[in-house]
């Protein structure tokens, strides 16, 4: 930001933003001014926060202190639409659209273009290609948003909040379930909203990110506003000091050789249009890697394998024994575990507490004359909630009042509640800080030295290449190559992925 900025009154404006839930204090007067044409990053541990505070500047929720002002003047933001008519809008973490509709419905929902006094879908359907184009999206405007992938709905939350022309724009974690490529059109198109005098607000766990976008950078921790500094005058090392408040060493654990025999072991799986012939093995205690671009087919994987998807052709042995999973129950049966990419659409249940999300798989240990036994689910829960270090308020508290981290702990010791051996963990780390990161690498970690087996699907290259022994890298619905030991990285995972080598029949 420069001189210029600093003169100008600023759009927005925090003024000492307290918020309490059921008595607990989870921001502690937060001041901040926010200039337009700035984009100003947000950064702190998952629980720290942010989303709570920006949750408050889009009307999600109210502050219990302090005020907020735009363009000067104290405002009041009671909910979304208040905020709408601030010209404040929301790129939400998780997702907030309507499966039942298509893409243009979803952009234009409470907002429809009419004419005649009817609505005029010829003109929402050439407005939402005009910014999908923009956005350099393939999405057809008529597309259900329930079958869409995961980052094909980001792009739809995007547009969304593109389409308001909004002149303060919050991004909570924009980029998590986005390749490289639209990782880059996306900063370029806040390089044009910035050029317009946009304001961003920019959540990211992603500090190359917070370098590369954003201006100033806002770090929050335990509620306080801990740092506020110019971009340029602070490195990635003293943002996760400053985050986290301490020195952050060994994010990965130590890989360990792996001789154990094939748990998994998935023969030719083939679903016509999505997965071709595809044949890997799972050894005891190993961390197997998934790599590929976006759409490669590695989700799709992990359901075929979960039978959440049917297969046309292929074999799957557990153990070394040929089976047949036709659901997820099968699955489960065989001590097979999936932590999806979407927690709160698959995972778990927002409007339930702790307990009630931790044993939804396994409740029929919990259950005897068909009377739930509460005191022993409470008994377990809390000791989960003691294991993975989850922050809370009580053992009561409703899912979508943690972080999004929190939520991903709960939803790992749902799963952990079934005793598996086979751990299938798609995107496990999305929208989590580094520090809980780590702690969720260690735990990977201690789970192989048991004999647990994991395969680990991610976009992160990094996190790809820190905990695997091996590597699988898939496109478009193939096995393109096989990598281990000191040929896994970054160069070669991509070779393989954009298919300047490989085939489906090829393993390196």
């Amino acid at each position: 930001m420069g001189e210029d900025q600093i003169m100008q009154q600023a759009i927005m404006k925090f003024d000492g933003i307290v918020k309490e839930f059921s008595g607990v204090r989870v921001l502690h007067g937060i001041d901040a001014e926010i200039y337009p044409g700035e984009v100003m990053g947000v950064l702190g541990e998952n629980g720290a926060g942010k989303s709570t505070l920006l949750k408050i500047a889009s009307g999600v929720y109210t502050p219990t202190h302090g005020a907020i002002e735009v363009d000067g003047s104290k405002v009041l933001i009671n909910s979304p639409v208040d905020a709408k008519k601030h010209g404040i809008t929301m790129v939400p973490q998780e997702f907030n659209l309507v499966s039942s509709l298509n893409v243009f419905e979803n952009i234009f929902l409470g907002n429809e273009l009419k004419k005649h006094g009817m609505l005029d879908k010829p003109a929402m359907r050439a407005k939402v290609r005009e910014l999908l184009n923009e956005l350099q999206s393939d999405l057809s405007s008529d597309a259900l948003i329930e079958q869409l992938s995961v980052a094909e709905k980001q792009h739809v939350e995007i547009a969304k909040a593109l389409i308001h022309e909004s002149r303060i724009l919050i991004m909570d974690e924009p980029t998590t379930m986005l390749s490289k490529r639209e990782v880059s059109v996306l900063f370029d198109q806040v390089a044009r909203l910035r050029e317009r005098g946009t304001a961003i607000l920019f959540i990211s766990h992603k500090l190359k990110e917070i370098k590369e976008i954003c201006d100033r950078l806002m770090i929050l921790r335990d509620g306080h506003c801990v740092s506020l500094d110019q971009v340029d005058d602070i490195d990635e090392h003293d943002m996760a000091r400053k985050m986290i408040g301490r020195e952050l060493h060994d994010i990965y654990p130590e890989k360990t050789s792996v001789s154990g025999e094939p748990v998994l072991e998935v023969e030719n799986f083939s679903i016509p249009g999505v997965l071709n012939d595809i044949s890997f093995e799972l050894n005891r205690g190993e961390v197997l890697g998934f790599a590929g671009l976006v759409g490669a087919g590695r989700t799709e994987l992990a359901e075929a394998i979960m039978g959440i998807r049917k297969i046309s052709n292929g074999q799957i042995k557990v153990m070394g024994k040929e089976c047949k999973i036709n659901s997820p129950a099968d699955a489960v049966d065989l001590r097979i575990a999936y932590i999806s990419e979407d927690r709160q659409g698959r995972g778990l249940v927002m409007n339930f507490d702790i307990p009630q999300n931790t044993t939804l798989i396994s409740i029929r240990q919990y259950t005897r004359n068909w009377m739930i036994d509460k005191k022993k689910e409470t008994e377990v829960a809390a000791d989960y909630v003691k294991q993975f270090d989850i922050k809370t308020a009580s053992l009561n508290t409703q899912l979508i009042k943690l972080s999004g981290g929190n939520q991903q702990k709960v939803y790992l010791s749902k799963w952990m509640d079934t005793n598996p051996e086979i751990l299938i963990l798609d995107e496990p780390t999305r929208g989590i800080d580094i520090n809980t990161k780590k702690e969720i690498y260690h735990f990977i970690h201690s789970l192989t030295e048991l004999g647990v087996s994991v395969m680990v699907i991610s976009s992160e290259m990094e996190e790809i290449i820190g905990l695997c022994q091996r590597v699988i890298v898939m496109r478009a619905g193939e096995k393109s190559g096989e990598l281990i030991a000191e040929d896994i990285n970054e160069e070669e995972i991509m070779y393989y992925a954009t298919g300047l080598k490989g085939s489906s029949h090829e393993a390196h």
